[in-house]
C-alpha cells in the first residue's frame, strides 16, 4: 500500500470518529470518582500508617540529629489565654458523658502525634458529624478563641472545600465532607496562674492544628492546612478560594531576589513530584538549612520574608502571633529559604522557610483525591496545596515547655 493510500485510509477512519463524537459517542467512558472504601480498609490503613510514624520516640526536627538547646523557656508573654480556657471548658460541658470520654486525654498521651492529613485515617475525638449544633457552635468558639479572624476563616473554608471534594467524588461523605473533622482535649483546661500545661486538636482532612497551652504561652505547631481542590468551581460552596495569598506571595518573594540571590535559592528548577518534608509521622526529621540566608538579603527583602512568614505564624490569635513573631524575627538572621520549581505565573512549586524556631512548607502536590479527573495525575499542580508550619528542636506540641514544666514541678505523667 502506498503512503498516499495508507494515509487516505486513516484520515477517513479519523472523519467517522470525529462524527461519532459528535453525536454523543466517545472512544472512553467518561471519568468516574472511585468507590468509597469499606471502614474495615480505612483502618488497615490508618493503623499502616501511624504504627511506624509512632515508632520512635519524639524527638524533634533537627539539622543534624541533636537538639538546640536553650531557644525556648518557661516565661510570661503578659498575653491571656483565659478566652480559649473558658472556651475549651465550654466545649466540653457541651458533650455527653459518652463524647467527653472519646475525647479527652492526658497532657502528654501520644494522641497528639495521631494526626494524618489523608481522608482515609481513623481519628480519635468527637466528630462534627455526631455533634448537635450548640456541639459545634462551642467548637467553633473553641477555634475562633485560639485562631485569628484569618485563621477561623481558612479553616472554615477548607472544611467547604471538603465538601466541594466529596461532591466531586460523587458524594462521597464516607471520607470527605465539611464535618468530617475532629477535636481532643489533652489535659484539663487550667487558668495561667496554675500552670498546669494542656491543649487541644482539631484533626481531619487538609486541616489540623495542634494547640499547647502553658500559663500564658501558646504552641500551635504542627499545624497543617491545604486543599484539593483550592477554588471552587461548583457546588454548595462555589466561589471558595484558599491558600492564595501564600501562593502569591511566595512567587513574588522569589522573583524579589537578585540573580545570584536566586540562584542560591532554587535547589532544583523542575518540580515532577511532591517535596512537603514534614507531615505527618515526620516529628523527627532531620533537614539541614539550605537555599540562601538571610544574612544576604536586603533590607527589603528580609521584610518581605518575615511578611511571607506572618501568613502563616498570624492564623494563630493576634496577640499570641505577635509573640510568636518576635520570635521569628529574633532568630532572622539564622533563617533560610529555600525554592524548589519555576518562577513564572502559573507554575508549580515548592517553597520554605527553615530558623531554629520555625519551618514553613507550602508545596504544590500531585492529584490525589481527583486523579480521575486530570489528564496526567502524575504531574503536580496548583489546585492541590498543602502547607506545614512546625517548630523544630524539640517544641512541636509545646514538648521542650512540657518538658521544663516536668522538670520543676516533679510529677508522675498521668496517660489516659
Amino acid at each position: 500500500m502506498s503512503r498516499i493510500a495508507w494515509f487516505a485510509g486513516w484520515s477517513v477512519i479519523a472523519l467517522v470518529i470525529v462524527m461519532l463524537q459528535s453525536r454523543g459517542f466517545s472512544q472512553s467512558p467518561p471519568p468516574t470518582a472511585p468507590a468509597p472504601r469499606p471502614p474495615a480498609e480505612l483502618l488497615r490503613l490508618s493503623i499502616a500508617a501511624e504504627t511506624p510514624g509512632l515508632a520512635d520516640p519524639f524527638l524533634g526536627i533537627t539539622t543534624n540529629g541533636k537538639i538546640e538547646s536553650g531557644l525556648f523557656s518557661i516565661r510570661s508573654t503578659g498575653v491571656s489565654t483565659e478566652p480559649v480556657r473558658l472556651a475549651a471548658v465550654a466545649f466540653l460541658a457541651s458533650l455527653s458523658a459518652e463524647q467527653r470520654d472519646q475525647s479527652k486525654f492526658a497532657v502528654d498521651d501520644d494522641e497528639w502525634r495521631k494526626w494524618m492529613n489523608q481522608s482515609f485515617y481513623v481519628r480519635q475525638g468527637v466528630n462534627f458529624i455526631e455533634m448537635n449544633e450548640p456541639q459545634r457552635a462551642a467548637a467553633f468558639n473553641l477555634l475562633r478563641a485560639g485562631l485569628s479572624a484569618k485563621g477561623l476563616k481558612q479553616t472554615r473554608d477548607i472544611m467547604r472545600l471538603n465538601e466541594t471534594l466529596a461532591e466531586l467524588n460523587n458524594n462521597n461523605h464516607a471520607e470527605f465532607g465539611e464535618w468530617q473533622y475532629h477535636i481532643t482535649v489533652m489535659g484539663e483546661p487550667s487558668a495561667a496562674s496554675g500552670g498546669e500545661p494542656w491543649g487541644w486538636q482539631f484533626d481531619g482532612h487538609h486541616a489540623v492544628i495542634n494547640y499547647f497551652v502553658l500559663g500564658d504561652q501558646v504552641v500551635m505547631t504542627p499545624t497543617f492546612a491545604g486543599s484539593e481542590p483550592v477554588i471552587a468551581k461548583s457546588g454548595k460552596y462555589k466561589g471558595t478560594v484558599v491558600l492564595q495569598d501564600e501562593q502569591r506571595a511566595g512567587l513574588a518573594m522569589i522573583n524579589g531576589l537578585t540573580a545570584d540571590q536566586r540562584k542560591k535559592a532554587i535547589l532544583k528548577v523542575s518540580k515532577t513530584g511532591n517535596e512537603l518534608l514534614t507531615e505527618a509521622w515526620k516529628d523527627n526529621v532531620v533537614l539541614d538549612y539550605a537555599g540562601v540566608s538571610a544574612k544576604e538579603l536586603s533590607d527589603t527583602q528580609r521584610r518581605q520574608l518575615l511578611a511571607l512568614a506572618a501568613l502563616y505564624v498570624n492564623n494563630m490569635d493576634d496577640a499570641h502571633a505577635r509573640v510568636k513573631m518576635a520570635e521569628v524575627r529574633a532568630q532572622l538572621d539564622c533563617t533560610w529559604f529555600a525554592w524548589i520549581g519555576g518562577t513564572d505565573a502559573g507554575s508549580v512549586f515548592y517553597y520554605r522557610i527553615h530558623s531554629p524556631v520555625v519551618l514553613i512548607e507550602f508545596d504544590h502536590q500531585r492529584p490525589a483525591s481527583l486523579r480521575f479527573l486530570v489528564a496526567d495525575p502524575n504531574q503536580p499542580g496548583t489546585e492541590h496545596i498543602h502547607t506545614m508550619v512546625r517548630t523544630p528542636n524539640g517544641n512541636d506540641y509545646g514538648k521542650d515547655l512540657l518538658r521544663q514544666h516536668y522538670h520543676d514541678h516533679p510529677h508522675a505523667p498521668a496517660r489516659k
